[in-house]
């Protein structure tokens, strides 16, 4: 195995992850990754509801997703990897996130996921294998048997479930740290490493560089449009921002 493969298998599991799949047969997968679809709930937070709790999500996080998306258009001569939200659910903070960070598309309250995957692909002309996915539940693994790249992310009381996910190969990596513990940036820094250029990645941020500030205007000239459910169930586009 390639060094630097080593070395980053190495410290992520020192931490806890689980590489299901070897890091350089998943570095040869992600190569063909050309969007990323992110579950909300238990990805970006715990998952909590009621009581004053909105599904929010961090900075940390965002950071994380930000910088795959750099590092992808890095390693893809420049092409924007297409980034999407799934959720079953109304979550308001999940919009205003992806107005925020100018993705592509939210796919919500949708409770097939598969659903969601199917316009995903027909609308922006992708294979399934080109998509990577973060998820964390039940629910999520319709479209998780289906994709290219799976990231789950942990949760310590899905005991079984997480047995289900390891025996079925239905992800290829599973975080050490949970939603709510920053799991989604754990594996945005992951996947940076097996792009083989997060120093890269790093530096040009720090120095906001000509070639960090030409991505950014790139990311940031796009809006996102928002889909969900009529009420004969299918997928519609709620509207654009």
């Amino acid at each position: 195995m390639d060094n630097s493969l080593e070395h980053t298998q190495h410290i992520f599991e020192a931490k806890g992850g689980v590489f299901i799949t070897p890091p350089f047969v998943l570095a040869k997968k992600l190569k063909n990754i050309k969007a990323i679809l992110f579950d909300w709930d238990g990805v970006f937070n715990e998952g909590n509801k009621g009581g004053g709790n909105h599904s929010g999500f961090s900075e940390i996080d965002s950071m994380g997703t930000n910088m795959l998306r750099f590092s992808s258009w890095l390693k893809q001569e420049e092409s924007m990897l297409i980034s999407a939200i799934v959720t079953g659910a109304n979550n308001e903070v999940s919009l205003d996130f992806a107005a925020r960070e100018h993705f592509d598309k939210v796919y919500f309250g949708v409770t097939d996921k598969k659903q969601a995957l199917k316009h995903l692909v027909e609308d922006c002309g992708l294979k399934k294998e080109e998509i990577a996915f973060f998820y964390d539940d039940i629910l999520d693994l319709s479209i998780a048997k289906e994709v290219g790249v799976r990231v789950f992310v942990r949760s310590d009381a899905k005991v079984a479930f997480s047995e289900y996910v390891k025996h079925n190969q239905l992800a290829d990596y599973i975080t050490a740290f949970s939603g709510g513990a920053h799991g989604v940036r754990e594996a945005c820094e992951m996947l940076m490493e097996l792009h083989f250029n997060y120093l890269e990645c790093i530096q040009e941020r720090v120095a906001f560089s000509e070639t960090y500030s030409r991505y950014l205007k790139e990311r940031n000239n796009g809006g996102t449009i928002y889909y969900t459910k009529n009420s004969e169930g299918e997928i519609i586009e709620h509207y654009a921002s």
